[in-house]
């Protein structure tokens, strides 16, 4: 929405099979003469991470901002994996954080952004709605921030839950990318008697919430956020019997 306001032009590039970025990325980009480059890492829905390394190389071959999509950065293993310093020490990039994800706060719509002071005092004036984020989000914001050992105490539950989780669906006979999220993105293979479809509908009946897309690459896959234990063992359970075809009622 806001390119087709500014009139700007929008080039897709594909990643590959493996959700990774193609050997080709920096000359494409390069090629269309793209002023932003945007990159969700870890990738949605995939949870594919991509490493700091690559990013700085991308960075420096390409002529303009290189935004970098954190919305998920909650949840990566490896903690080591921080792009502050690079983002701040560089010339074009921005990093985009949220508490909508790791800090479960969806509702205040609070985010902000890492980068260069260069790139990033210009927009507290030039960009900035009036009225943009009320005091009350603000406060709350600035609680969950600072309890940084809670918010890293369900940070680190969720990483163990979905090592269990991805051995269990596996186990189902699904494939799983290896993700860094806090969702498994599971391919349902051919010989599944019910498509990635007719599964999500059949955990829905269930009350049971995964996401399906009908995009061509996604058809037959679905993403499943990492729940509770308890959560996750449900899900488990439905998802045997259903693909297996068997009757399963609902528990109470």
């Amino acid at each position: 929405m806001l390119t087709a306001i500014q009139d700007a032009l929008v080039a897709s590039i594909p990643l590959e099979a493996d959700w990774s970025l193609p050997h080709d990325f920096s000359s494409v980009i390069t090629a269309h003469q793209c002023q932003l480059t945007f990159i969700v890492n870890p990738h949605a829905p995939s949870g594919r991470l991509i490493d700091q390394e690559t990013l700085r190389m991308l960075a420096s071959e390409i002529d303009g901002i290189l935004v970098i999509d954190e919305a998920y950065v909650d949840f990566v293993s490896d903690e080591a994996h921080d792009l502050t310093q690079l983002a701040v020490n560089s010339d074009n990039i921005v990093l985009l954080r949220t508490l909508s994800k790791g800090y479960g706060l969806a509702g205040l719509r609070v985010g902000y952004g890492i980068g260069p002071e260069h790139l990033i005092e210009p927009m507290l004036h030039k960009t900035r709605d009036s009225y943009n984020l009320d005091a009350i989000s603000q406060q709350l914001a600035e609680v969950a921030l600072a309890d940084q050992a809670y918010a890293k105490s369900v940070w680190e539950r969720v990483r163990l839950s979905r090592t269990d989780l991805c051995r269990d669906l596996q186990a189902l006979g699904l494939q799983v990318f290896a993700s860094e999220s806090n969702f498994l993105l599971a391919t349902v293979p051919p010989e599944c008697p019910l498509s990635a479809k007719a599964l999500y509908e059949g955990l829905k009946a269930r009350h049971i919430l995964v996401r399906y897309f009908s995009h061509d690459r996604l058809q037959d896959k679905l993403r499943i956020t990492v729940g509770t234990d308890q959560e996750n063992a449900h899900l488990r359970h439905h998802l045997a019997a259903l693909m297996q075809r068997e009757a399963v009622s609902t528990p109470t």
